[in-house]
């Protein structure tokens, strides 16, 4: 299980860091990398969720252009919003 865990993680870390833009792929890739190893197993769930949204919506929803994210746990959603990204 617990070697099913840490796969998921790598798989986590790569989808965020290979996003498609390279401001997303490093905005999106350094709040992953500074919180995927806080996670328990459902956050893990919710944060493949949060990754599968478009990098639009995404970088728009981090700079108050958009209201929501339908269906993303609202820890993730004040987590992801608080991230600061440092270059």
């Amino acid at each position: 299980m617990n070697n099913d865990i840490e796969n998921l993680k790598k798989r986590l870390i790569y989808r965020s860091q290979y996003r498609g833009t390279k401001e997303m792929d490093k905005l999106i890739g350094s709040f992953v990398k500074s919180n995927i190893n806080s996670f328990n197993l459902e956050q893990l769930i919710e944060l493949e969720k949060f990754l599968s949204i478009d990098d639009d919506s995404l970088y728009r929803f981090y700079n108050n252009q958009l209201d929501n994210l339908e269906d993303i746990n609202k820890e993730l959603i004040k987590l992801y919003k608080s991230h600061i990204y440092k270059s």
